[in-house]
């Protein structure tokens, strides 16, 4: 495989796992994965959560593909796809659990319009403290916050939730 060809499939992966991350988050986390899940959206009491098992999880299918590619020296596309899923979950990371969620102590704080709409869509997203009826399941691509604030106005309506706070 070319190298031009790999860092293409790298870049795609990294594109597909916000797909795969919206899917995962919205319909696993917020379903049947809610035992783990529910502990991101109350107050963490120590360093760790229970939600963070999915880092774990999802590092799974990373990890073989590139020891498919590299030590097995399966299909070269491997180690690229492997790399991808590992450089989406850093990119995770950095912007979830560092700059929103301030896990790690830091003083950045979000200027340009693109990473003060995703902080504040994450925000929203955490506006809701059960399974149902939050907004905003990606993580590098939201819709605006005032499309969100109107979707979590209106499930708060049909819930009889407060929305005083949107």
């Amino acid at each position: 495989m070319s190298p031009l060809a790999g860092i293409a499939l790298f870049l795609l992966t990294v594109l597909g796992m916000e797909g795969f991350a919206y899917a995962a988050h919205r319909w696993v986390m917020h379903g049947p994965g809610w035992f783990l899940h529910a502990s991101h959206h109350r107050p963490r009491t120590g360093p760790f959560e229970w939600n963070d098992l999915y880092a774990a999880i999802f590092a799974v299918p990373s990890i073989a593909l590139l020891y498919m590619g590299v030590q097995l020296q399966w299909w070269p596309g491997f180690t690229w796809i492997g790399a991808g899923i590992a450089a989406y979950g850093a990119i995770y990371f950095g912007f979830h659990d560092v700059i929103v969620h301030r896990r790690i102590p830091h003083r950045y704080v979000p200027r340009s319009r693109y990473m003060k709409r995703i902080v504040q869509a994450h925000r929203l997203h955490h506006a809701v403290e059960t399974k149902h009826g939050t907004v905003s399941f990606g993580f590098l691509w939201a819709p605006p916050p005032q499309v969100l604030k109107a979707r979590l106005r209106a499930g708060a309506a049909d819930s009889g939730r407060r929305t005083d706070d949107l």
